[in-house]
């Protein structure tokens, strides 16, 4: 590397929600020499981080332009809707849109849900933000509908919530301009996508170098060793230690084994 090279670094854009501690956690593991630089995004924004180049990839809330983007979706929340404590609709484990009708239901201009038409009575305002609209539940002002990381990420002690069963849900998405599909970008999907280290598709580590085979040891003109109890050689029968040879050394000292003679007569 020459000294006008950069070193490689990889920068990640997440909206409000979204926690990518777990695939970061993984890149430092997989990949410590390259750099992950998180960057908080608002979902409004996040689109046009990652078309100007401020972000190389980034966790987003679906739809995507697929024109000039691509997208993997990685989950669907649950819609709750952000209640005060003492409010009449903790008494039960969850709501529908109905149940909600003569609520005033704030609608912040940050709302992450593709509404057909929110449920409920509008504010005379709608408010800034998320997190404006959650200060205004704990004045008392309405009741905020959002997905359940929002409703986590701006917890208060003086408020719950509650899961809207006919609600539109959010769906969040890894996304990067799709004529950027860098090597680190495929590397990232393959994290967020549960690829092991070794995946076609993912970025192999350098292959370890070949060891030498062992030598098999020569056998050629090496007579074998005998086996314990065996005999060896052609001499298995004709040696010292053979049948043959103790026979005739009985037979030479006229045993019962040896040669008969001729009967004697009687004079």
């Amino acid at each position: 590397m020459t000294g006008s090279e950069e070193s490689p670094a990889f920068r990640l854009a997440y909206v409000p929600g979204v926690t990518p501690t777990k695939w970061v956690r993984i890149w430092n593991e997989r990949l410590p020499d390259v750099p992950l630089t998180l960057v908080p995004v608002s979902a409004a924004d996040a689109f046009g981080l990652l078309r100007d180049g401020g972000a190389d990839a980034g966790f987003v809330r679906l739809p995507v332009d697929s024109e000039d983007l691509s997208a993997i979706p990685l989950y669907t929340e649950t819609t709750v809707v952000v209640i005060p404590k003492d409010h009449l609709v903790t008494a039960v484990d969850e709501v529908s849109a109905a149940d909600l009708a003569d609520e005033i239901v704030l609608h912040p201009l940050d709302d992450t849900l593709d509404w057909e038409r929110p449920p409920g009575r509008p504010a005379i305002e709608r408010p800034a933000t998320t997190l404006d609209a959650v200060e205004l539940v704990a004045a008392g002002v309405g009741l905020l509908v959002v997905p359940q990381s929002l409703a986590r990420l701006h917890h208060r002690k003086d408020l719950t919530y509650r899961p809207v069963a006919d609600a539109p849900a959010s769906r969040v998405a890894l996304s990067w301009p799709q004529d950027e599909t860098t090597d680190l970008v495929e590397d990232f999907i393959g994290i967020v996508r549960g690829r092991t280290v070794n995946s076609s598709r993912g970025r192999r580590p350098a292959p370890a170098p070949a060891q030498p085979k062992a030598k098999r040891p020569e056998t050629g003109g090496a007579r074998r060793k005998p086996a314990a109890g065996k005999p060896s050689g052609n001499g298995s029968r004709s040696g010292s230690g053979g049948r043959s040879g103790s026979g005739g050394a009985r037979g030479g000292k006229g045993g019962k084994g040896g040669t008969r003679g001729k009967p004697r007569r009687r004079s």
